[in-house]
């Protein structure tokens, strides 16, 4: 327990220096938290224009199939682990309730229903907790997205292989260099952030997401009629 306490002592350390110089001196405090904002918002936005210029061409062919999936009746399911389970639901939110003129789209987080998450994880395994849900729910029009900081989660590797075996259209979310999602047949379309950093991999995934999402209306003419 001691040396756990000071791994995150020293995790928090690196990340925010500032808090442990050992100073009373605000200014030189406020320098150094202006400097720490500035240094990370460099980061992302560095981060963003290489996926954007790497990617940005396949995103919007992604968006395409996305959207002709849902005008031939098909739903989105979107899913992950932890803080990627919540960036699922913000997804899938951006479809059902998109706000305004907007059109809205079926869309479903499958970390959301926690007494569906925990039978399954109880009575039969982690592992199995979306690719069971996606043998239920999912067919050839539906389309699976996944997230992961990692792209280790193996949770996410078999919902894939569900996924692709139903004909489902399948993107994936993942950083550093993409992990064992990277290795996968059954993902049609992988983005990666290629950071070390969860924060800016997160903050990457969140951009990466919302521009899916407008694109996506975009192609189905984005407004009700």
């Amino acid at each position: 327990m001691r040396q756990e306490n000071e791994a995150d002592a020293r995790a928090m350390e690196s990340l925010y220096p500032f808090l442990y110089a050992g100073t009373t001196d605000l200014a030189s405090v406020l320098e150094q938290v202006r400097a720490s904002t500035v240094a990370k918002t460099r980061e992302i936005i560095e981060l963003r224009r290489a996926i954007g210029a790497r990617d940005g061409a396949r995103l919007a062919r992604c968006a395409h199939e996305v959207a002709a999936r849902f005008a031939a009746g098909g739903r989105l399911f979107a899913f992950g682990n932890g803080g990627s389970a919540t960036d699922a639901q913000q997804l899938a939110t951006l479809f059902l309730n998109p706000g305004g003129d907007a059109r809205p789209l079926p869309a479903f987080g499958l970390a959301n229903d926690t007494s569906v998450v925990t039978a399954l994880c109880n009575d039969v395994g982690v592992e199995v907790v979306f690719a069971r849900q996606l043998a239920a729910f999912g067919g050839r029009a539906d389309i699976a997205v996944g997230l992961s900081t990692s792209g280790n989660s193996a949770n996410l590797v078999r919902a894939f292989d569900e996924a692709s075996r139903r004909g489902m259209l399948t993107i994936g979310l993942a950083g550093y260099e993409g992990g064992k999602m990277a290795e996968l047949d059954s993902i049609d379309y992988l983005f990666v952030a290629p950071s070390t950093s969860i924060h800016r991999i997160q903050e990457a995934q969140t951009t990466i997401y919302q521009v899916l999402w407008e694109l996506t209306l975009a192609a189905l003419g984005g407004l009700k009629d």
